[in-house]
């Protein structure tokens, strides 16, 4: 009959939408396990290598100050409190050997001021290379030096000059085939451009400027030219008692030459475009967050206080480090960010002790993956932290340290608490089988991982601890 025909059409469909239904949460649990093993991979580190030693004495001199790979990752190079500036390049086997050192910077006195300028390298950033030579800027608090680093396979075959000889026997000077040895040479210095301490420089992606960021000024310089600089932000009031914030940080974007970041130290960052004005005083954007003021307290201001920012490799996205977050933004959203990782919330109830120790002026900085995928940065105890936005901000917690690893092993994770009953009840509860679990207290806020890398292609990272440099590699890559 009809109504039954109907009846069956009815349960025919609800049968085909049930097994619609079933199949989409099959297909979600798919992907959901799929990211969930890709998260696991991601999340998973292994040892490859150190660099430095292991002595417990460190000389003040062989601290690692920064740490950056150029363009292809082949080269990795570190800056020291000394002014020495080391090159490592990538073996076949994916290990890093030393390739070049050489003094950059060496101390100097400002007789005019009576300032002493410390030799200690502030920021290293590398050109793209050119045939058979690298090169690379490097910057202590006044100065930006432009190196060149090349090979050289020949030499110039030395000629005794003989006065009786005749023209037929006269030699010429040729070059003949030598041992391979890198040179460094200075190409450029970029000097007297800066009342204040350099914090930051950023090559330009025309490949002809590039910008270095004091205090209270942006200069834009051409690679070429060294005795002029323009200025391109100067936010120094009239009156110095007017003073309310500085720059920490600035960057220019991957790809757009005309655009620029700059951050403060109210935990604001501002984008300019040099094609309005000259002097670019007025922003086309502030990416900062709305002060609540229930949570406002004596730190706040120092808290939010921006160490460093990094733009995405794809330039859609910037990448912020304060003093217990992670916070990534969109360009086209700038009230807020869009993703907030926390670092070491564990430490916000301890403010003003770490206030009065001096930590809480620490400056870490942070780095984005090859592929924009996984955020990093530093925390105490040489403890490092992995977050994958992918994954819902699945995150690792690992440490930088010589014990108990070798080549190829596992990283074991970290979890810390916040005390001995905390830690006591996560182990009862199973949690210290994948973590080992670290109290609050116990970190020793001496052992800081300030500066770190990521290579541009692969999944290794370079972590500055102290006077070692540590290489930990990801087998996703």
């Amino acid at each position: 009959t009809p109504m039954e025909t109907s009846d069956t059409e009815e349960m025919e469909i609800s049968s085909d939408n049930d097994k619609a239904l079933d199949s989409t949460i099959d297909s979600g649990q798919q992907r959901a396990a799929a990211a969930a093993g890709t998260a696991e991979r991601t999340l998973r580190w292994q040892f490859s290598q150190v660099k430095g030693t292991a002595w417990e004495a460190v000389n003040e001199q062989d601290i690692i100050s920064c740490v950056e790979f150029n363009h292809t990752g082949e080269l990795l190079a570190t800056g020291d409190k000394g002014g020495r500036v080391v090159v490592f390049q990538r073996s076949d086997s994916g290990l890093y050997n030393v390739y070049s050192t050489f003094t950059s910077h060496e101390p100097e006195f400002d007789y005019l001021k009576s300032l002493e300028i410390e030799e200690k390298i502030n920021k290293i950033r590398w050109l793209p290379g050119h045939y058979r030579a690298n090169f690379l800027l490097s910057t202590n608090d006044k100065t930006v030096k432009l190196w060149r680093v090349s090979e050289k396979d020949r030499a110039l075959e030395a000629v005794e000059s003989d006065p009786n000889a005749n023209a037929q026997a006269l030699r010429l000077p040729r070059y003949v085939p030598a041992e391979l040895i890198v040179e460094a040479a200075p190409r450029r210095i970029f000097a007297n451009a800066h009342t204040y301490h350099i914090n930051s420089i950023s090559v330009n992606s025309d490949q002809e400027t590039f910008l270095s960021a004091d205090d209270l000024r942006v200069n834009l310089w051409h690679l070429g030219i060294t005795d002029q600089s323009y200025n391109i932000v100067d936010i120094k009031p009239n009156n110095m008692e007017d003073l309310t914030e500085v720059i920490t940080a600035a960057e220019f974007h991957p790809s757009h030459c005309h655009l620029f970041l700059y951050s403060s130290s109210k935990g604001s960052i501002r984008m300019c475009d040099m094609r309005q004005r000259a002097l670019c005083d007025q922003h086309v954007g502030i990416f900062e967050e709305a002060d609540d003021p229930s949570s406002r307290s004596f730190f706040s201001e120092i808290i939010s206080s921006v160490s460093d920012i990094k733009f995405s490799h794809s330039g859609r996205y910037i990448l912020s480090r304060d003093y217990l977050q992670l916070k990534v933004w969109d360009l086209n959203m700038a009230t807020k960010p869009v993703e907030v990782y926390p670092v070491h919330e564990h430490f916000r109830r301890n403010l003003c002790a770490l206030y009065e120790n001096d930590s809480i002026f620490d400056k870490f900085e942070c780095c984005w993956s090859g592929d924009d995928r996984l955020v990093l940065t530093g925390s105490y105890n040489n403890l490092w932290r992995v977050f994958d936005r992918q994954s819902g901000g699945a995150d690792v917690t690992l440490e930088a340290s010589r014990e108990g690893v070798a080549p190829g092993s596992d990283l074991k994770p970290r979890r810390v608490v916040l005390s001995a009953a905390a830690k006591a009840a996560a182990a009862q509860s199973g949690a210290g089988q994948h973590a080992e679990l670290l109290t609050a207290d116990s970190l020793d806020l001496q052992k800081k991982i300030l500066h770190l890398a990521c290579h541009p292609k692969h999944n290794c990272v370079a972590l500055a601890a102290t006077n070692n440099l540590y290489l930990v590699v990801s087998p996703h890559n």
